[in-house]
């Protein structure tokens, strides 16, 4: 996500809307991405809330905070596909279509005449729960609103963000699958604490899977920690071990990369020239 310019002279209608989409520097631009933030974290709370009893009152106001924001969103994704240069590029894209499929739900109720059909297709509304992968959108590269940081902190800012996202929808789909017929998951919370129990291996037993779809969930789940974190991890930990590593390619075996501070290399001891002083800097 770049801005090349901090201007709009020039710029097509088609164009100015693409620029503050993807910018991050002008007080819009920022605006722009606060307010979408924002929306994001009130889009997943309202789902979580509604897990909870409340009074007919409360939940009619939820609801109409749902499709408020779900509109948005809905505007927000027109509006990528009008100022992207390569629309069908943009309408394939992996944010693109998670924006899409978690407000779908929403509309599609909130488009339903029949109240009967409306409420045999409500439970698609769990789906809203995949709107935390929009938030993969602002680690696409190490700018902010707030500022530039670095490749190491992007790393880590996208492992906590994997961790949170393999717990929330694993939560959210359990509770979807479990919450009428398991007596243990009454609302969301009760998810999310048997998720992180059950991939950080204590397994206090307490809440068991009552439902295949529950115990699918579960497997998913667990796979998906033991694979994809130590996958985030190890490319963390590997850009630490290397970050002393400069790129230096031995004249006698051809190994390529070295200590900053050596004079011979690793592997056949050859004398090896390194621009470098006693301080380790070029």
């Amino acid at each position: 996500m770049q801005s090349t310019a901090t201007g709009s002279e020039g710029r097509t209608l088609r164009e100015t809307v693409r620029f503050y989409l993807l910018d991050h520097r002008t007080w819009l631009g920022k605006a722009i991405d606060i307010s979408l933030m924002g929306l994001n974290l009130l889009f997943v709370a309202i789902f979580v809330v509604e897990t909870y009893p409340v009074s007919a009152a409360t939940e009619a106001r939820l609801w109409a905070l749902e499709v408020g924001v779900a509109l948005v969103f809905l505007v927000e994704y027109v509006l990528r596909l009008y100022g992207a240069q390569d629309r069908v590029a943009e309408a394939t894209n992996p944010y693109t279509v998670v924006d899409l499929v978690a407000i779908l739900p929403t509309l599609v109720v909130l488009a339903t005449p029949t109240p009967a059909v409306a409420l045999e297709i409500g439970f698609l509304r769990v789906v809203r729960v995949i709107r935390v992968l929009r938030f993969y959108r602002f680690t696409r590269d190490a700018e902010f609103f707030f500022g530039t940081i670095s490749d190491n902190a992007l790393r880590a800012l996208k492992l906590l963000l994997t961790v949170l996202v393999i717990f929330f929808v694993s939560a959210g789909l359990f509770y979807s699958a479990e919450h009428a017929v398991n007596p243990g998951v009454s609302n969301f919370g009760d998810a999310f604490y048997y998720t992180v129990v059950t991939v950080s291996t204590v397994g206090f037993g307490d809440i068991v899977p009552m439902t295949p779809a529950g115990r699918w969930i579960t497997t998913g789940t667990i796979i998906a920690g033991i694979i994809v974190l130590p996958w985030q991890a190890s490319k963390i930990i590997r850009e630490w071990a290397q970050k002393d590593v400069v790129d230096v390619t031995c004249p006698s075996c051809g190994l390529t990369g070295h200590d900053r501070d050596a004079s011979h290399c690793k592997a056949c001891g050859a004398v090896i020239y390194q621009e470098y002083d006693a301080n380790g800097s070029q």
